[in-house]
């Protein structure tokens, strides 16, 4: 199955959830228009608070459709943009791509993948034990953040739900994702 969207969101205002939209504009070195996090700066306020002058790494939030469908397997009820993202994905591994990815969202849109998002207490708030459920384990013990991947963007252009979704893999040596 060839990756694609699922669905888009954005919120002007630091609301927890983002309603989920016919489309989005993604703006070259911003994020997503309209979006609360939108800015050359970082606009997430616990990282303002530390430095407001430190870069955007978290533009874009993007979600595996495979997350959701595990959430609500587990009784939570979550839908695209419940969780705060942006992009929700389905038929690529996002978890698996190193840092560095360009993924192209339709025909023009290309987003870089910064890093993980760091699952926050933020998500017990909107539904207990939901942070817990956005983590697991590797066999060896090693913690898995699964809440979904960070990136700036590239390439602007407009995102609609069912575009195609095109993953351009860095130079080696690939570099694990890290929460940003």
């Amino acid at each position: 199955m060839p990756a694609e969207v699922i669905a888009v969101a954005a919120a002007a205002g630091h609301a927890f959830s983002k309603p989920v939209l016919p489309d989005i504009t993604l703006l070259a070195g911003l994020g997503v228009a309209g979006d609360a996090h939108c800015g050359v700066t970082v606009k997430h306020r616990s990282r303002v608070k530390a430095n407001p002058d430190q870069p955007n790494l978290r533009q874009v939030h993007l979600v595996d459709a495979g997350l959701l469908e595990e959430l609500r397997g587990q009784g939570f009820d979550v839908s695209p943009g419940a969780i705060g993202e942006n992009v929700t994905v389905a038929g690529l591994d996002l978890l698996a791509l190193p840092q560095g990815t360009l993924l192209h969202l339709g025909d023009a849109a290309v987003v870089e993948v910064t890093g993980l998002r760091n699952p926050c207490y933020q998500l017990d708030h909107f539904q207990p034990g939901l942070m817990r459920a956005t983590l697991g384990r590797t066999p060896e013990g090693a913690l898995i953040l699964k809440a979904g991947i960070m990136a700036i963007v590239r390439q602007g252009g407009v995102v609609r739900p069912g575009d195609a979704v095109r993953a351009e893999m860095p130079a080696l040596p690939h570099r694990a994702l890290e929460k940003v």
